[in-house]
């Protein structure tokens, strides 16, 4: 059985695909894929929460895009990427089961991607670097979504290091352990709201920033400084963003709620009204949090729906949530899932 936990992200988002920072933390929901050996041909996957059951030829088949039920195009995804690299998977019966809730901003569909490229590059014999893994993990979610993700999700999934955020350079994509202080609680709260990439404004925002760059003459926005993009609301998200995750991975460490409380807040009102990519819900998710006790929150992912993450003391966080959820609930007519999270490790096979 191989486990790929979910992600929050703390702080860094559409900061990825800029070849910028980000800080997210594996978290204690994942996604778990359990092999057997199939006497049929192909590869059939079953899941625990989610209807039909998928079978694919080995060989990947017909384009991942067009594999019903929908969940299944990330097993053709994984078979057609590793299929590309001249891997030869034996036919196998596949079990997938997920405490990630999807539509939630938390990688659901990274850690389902993550664990099926475990899972199926094992049965193949083959033996990969977790960067590696990432990327074949990337490669097959483009191939069944078409949405131009980039690589944090699948790095948090992989090098999620317990009681640690992970500070990663996505232009090198190197992977620094930042230690969560113990009086911290990270706080989720999903608004009740599903998310979904595809048919979402995400291509189109990361469109916008690689013409942005290109107009600047610019590898990335990376490379873009605040004055160069003053009047450029989408880059100028990017750059102050990277700034907020550099910040942020500073004061985690030390516990300094009165630093990364307004650092939150700073990147969700960027988000909104720079990036364009929140919503009613969500915003209100944060005001809420806040006047609940919680030192500052943000969208988490890439928005459109989905969830929060705040920062609180941690031992007021039961009542944060409890307060905060009850007027949401009351505000809305829809029903929060709210958790605190926690840093674990990351995707590895279970013996």
């Amino acid at each position: 059985m191989f486990v790929a936990p979910g992600r929050v992200n703390l702080m860094g988002d559409h900061t990825d695909y800029n070849q910028g920072f980000v800080l997210p933390m594996a978290i204690d929901r994942a996604c778990t894929v359990t092999v057997d050996r199939a006497t049929t041909q192909g590869v059939v996957a079953r899941s625990a929460q989610l209807p039909g059951e998928v079978r694919v030829p080995v060989t990947g088949g017909a384009h991942p895009g067009s594999v019903e039920p929908t969940w299944g195009r990330f097993v053709a995804g994984v078979l057609k990427v590793l299929g590309a690299g001249g891997a030869a998977v034996p036919p196998v019966d596949l079990e997938v089961s997920s405490t990630v809730p999807a539509g939630s901003g938390l990688s659901s569909s990274s850690a389902l991607s993550v664990a099926l490229a475990l899972a199926l590059s094992d049965a193949a014999g083959l033996e990969f670097t977790e960067l590696d893994v990432a990327r074949i993990a990337l490669a097959a979610e483009v191939a069944a979504t078409g949405v131009p993700g980039g690589l944090m999700d699948q790095l948090a999934s992989l090098f999620g290091v317990a009681g640690h955020a992970l500070l990663i350079d996505c232009r090198t994509n190197d992977v620094t352990p930042v230690e969560i202080s113990p009086g911290i609680a990270v706080v989720v709260v999903h608004s009740g709201l599903p998310r979904t990439l595809a048919g979402s404004a995400y291509a189109a925002r990361r469109a916008e920033c690689e013409a942005i760059a290109a107009r600047l003459g610019l590898t990335s926005l990376r490379d873009a400084t605040a004055a160069m993009v003053a009047n450029e609301p989408r880059a100028r998200h990017v750059v102050s963003e990277n700034a907020r995750v550099l910040a942020t991975a500073k004061a985690l460490s030390f516990g300094d709620l009165s630093v990364l409380g307004p650092l939150l807040l700073a990147s969700h009102a960027s988000l909104r009204d720079d990036y364009e990519v929140s919503t009613p819900e969500l915003d209100l998710l944060v005001d809420l949090l806040v006047e609940a006790g919680a030192a500052g929150a943000r969208l988490t992912g890439a928005g459109f729906g989905g969830c929060v993450v705040g920062l609180v003391q941690r031992n007021h966080a039961d009542d944060v949530l409890a307060k905060a959820t009850r007027r949401y609930a009351d505000a809305t007519g829809l029903s929060p899932d709210a958790f605190v999270a926690h840093a674990v490790d990351g995707a590895h096979r279970v013996p």
